[in-house]
């Protein structure tokens, strides 16, 4: 749906998921590659590895999307669009001292990475 309503190339985007069984589909793959899109995936479905965005995704649903009954697309489209909007212009974020991310952005403000890594980093060997 997103790609068939953007109307411009797509060449380049890249499409990060986990994964599950639908981004692994033959014609969803198709679809992604027939448009140019790079395709990214975790591994092995591990969720550390895709943290950002599974943290993003549980604080759109419960903050923002569960507590509303939606009929139709265009009513999800309208809460999706004032979620985000919320989310990034008036909702200050631990992560840039309490700012939002547009302040952060607009102001080209340094921030120190406060999430740790899960993983050990990789030697790679010249």
């Amino acid at each position: 749906m997103a790609i068939k309503e953007n109307g411009q190339s797509l060449t380049g985007l890249i499409h990060h998921s986990d994964r599950g069984a639908q981004y692994c589909s033959y014609d969803y793959v198709k679809l992604l590659q027939d448009n140019n899109i790079i395709i990214s995936m975790t591994e092995n479905g591990d969720p550390l590895e895709n943290a950002i965005a599974e943290r993003i995704n549980g604080i759109m649903k419960q903050e923002y999307l569960e507590h509303h009954m939606l009929n139709n697309k265009e009513e999800v489209m309208e809460l999706l669009t004032a979620s985000v909007n919320i989310y990034n212009k008036q909702r200050p974020h631990m992560s840039c001292n309490l700012l939002t991310p547009e302040m952060v952005h607009q102001n080209n403000i340094a921030v120190q990475r406060n999430w740790k890594s899960y993983y050990k980093s990789k030697n790679v060997d010249p």
